[in-house]
């Protein structure tokens, strides 16, 4: 295919991408009250089932951080039409997420005739898989880091004289950077394959760089997480586990390419 044919077909994928998330994102704007109220203000609830599960377990492992403070959190729109908008940002946050296994899908598709048949022998599920990790750190945005992110912050106080009154968009903002930052880094594992399949990682080199790399993910879990180590650990732990799953994956990668180089020769 010419150049221009390959941007043609990479434009109806999008397009159709696009329409899909558009139909799913209308759908949502319907219901958006209920999915605000109960959904994206979930964390920012005391009966939140996170805090209900993580104080039952804390009281069980005599852990008493899991117990967290009563949340007293008044919010405030100040812009006239910001509820308003607020809406279609929401409707298309959650319309994106729940439509993400489709959008991978046409990406995968417009991938997918440059791949040779031994490496799509290799690539069987990547959708099922790229999904399934996304929607776990989705969750683990959702259920974990938000509510101990939230509750930290609407509780911190610099003098009793002043009052927390979040704006809707700090608040928003705040969860869709948590929520999307963490679904788009489970993908790890995903970015390790192809990686490792144009020869641009190896099991060696991340090795190499691994206490590097596990310096960089614990800045990034105290940056997202509030400043305790239960909390930064909670985070980074899971993160530190998808970087060794990466080595895993680049190593078996190299053995394949070796093992097809021997039978070649």
């Amino acid at each position: 295919m010419a150049f221009t044919d390959h941007i043609e077909a990479l434009r109806w994928h999008i397009i159709r991408s696009v329409i899909v998330i558009a139909v799913v994102s209308i759908a949502i704007f319907f219901r958006i009250e209920w999915i605000f109220t109960h959904i994206i203000l979930g964390p920012a609830n005391d009966d939140f089932i996170s805090y209900r599960m993580l104080c039952k377990f804390g009281k069980m492992m005599h852990i008493d951080a899991l117990c967290m403070e009563t949340l007293k959190i008044r919010f405030q729109n100040n812009e006239l039409s910001g509820q308003f908008m607020m809406s279609f940002s929401a409707s298309f946050m959650i319309g994106f997420i729940l439509s993400f296994p489709y959008v991978f899908w046409e990406f995968w598709k417009f991938l997918k005739p440059a791949l040779k048949q031994s490496e799509l022998k290799y690539a069987r599920g990547i959708v099922f898989w790229s999904s399934l990790l996304f929607f776990i750190g989705v969750c683990f945005a959702y259920f974990l880091i938000a509510p101990f992110t939230i509750n930290f912050f609407a509780n911190y106080q610099l003098s009793p004289q002043f009052e927390n009154i979040i704006t809707i968009d700090n608040y928003y903002g705040t969860m869709s950077d948590l929520i999307f930052g963490l679904g788009i880094v489970f993908e790890l594992p995903i970015l390790v394959y192809f990686l490792s399949k144009i020869g641009i990682l190896t099991p060696a080199f991340m090795r190499e760089q691994r206490r590097i790399a596990i310096v960089i993910i614990m800045v990034v879990a105290a940056v997202i997480t509030p400043p305790d180590w239960f909390s930064i650990f909670l985070v980074a732990i899971p993160l530190i586990l998808l970087y060794e799953a990466g080595i895993i994956i680049s190593a078996r990668i190299l053995k394949e390419k070796k093992a097809k180089e021997k039978l070649d020769w």
